[in-house]
């Protein structure tokens, strides 16, 4: 069956367009709204800190650099303070990503470090809480850290609804939507 396009009325041709546009502009919304919260993925960081080292020859935490993730509801990235604490004028090494730092902390610029873990607006998420009430360990939501030579540059576990759900039931703890969305 063909449609004769000339014995459509200007009117239905109107409302097909607009149904058109209202779809299209539909799939355009769904796809800006969800794009948002897709993880970051390989995002290269301005130092290429490795964990492992200051794991294990420092014999820094997550906590030493991480300060404020069992005071307040936001971890914070490291500010160049932190890092004087150890590094000073005198490099402790050879490596030109150390050299990097050092040019930060003469200019006394802060590193701007890439945010990989973003969280909605409408979602409430202590870090404090999680760390200190639900004593989970760094490693369950952001991977084997200790081990890692390279920065963080993707999700480990992708913060999603489901994600935190799955985790608050297993650990029996409430799933109310008021307890987590504002």
């Amino acid at each position: 069956m063909q449609i004769n396009f000339l014995k459509i009325k200007p009117f239905n041709i109107f409302i097909i367009v607009l149904i058109f546009f209202i779809i299209a502009l539909i799939f355009l919304l769904v796809f800006i709204i969800l794009f948002q919260f897709l993880p970051v993925k390989n995002q290269k960081q301005p130092i290429a800190y490795n964990h492992k080292v200051h794991i294990e020859t420092a014999g820094l935490q997550c906590i030493d650099c991480h300060v404020s993730v069992e005071q307040r509801a936001f971890a914070t990235l490291p500010s160049i303070e932190i890092c004087q604490n150890c590094h000073s004028s005198d490099p402790l090494t050879e490596s030109e990503e150390e050299k990097k730092l050092l040019t930060y902390i003469s200019e006394g610029k802060e590193i701007p470090w890439i945010k990989i873990y973003n969280i909605p607006d409408h979602v409430y998420f202590s870090h404090r809480r999680h760390v200190i009430r639900g004593e989970i360990s760094c490693s369950e939501c952001h991977g084997n850290i200790n081990e890692m030579t390279s920065p963080v540059s993707a999700q480990f576990k992708m913060m999603s609804m489901n994600n935190c759900m799955k985790c608050h039931k297993e650990r029996k703890v409430t799933t109310d939507c008021l307890a987590c969305h504002r």
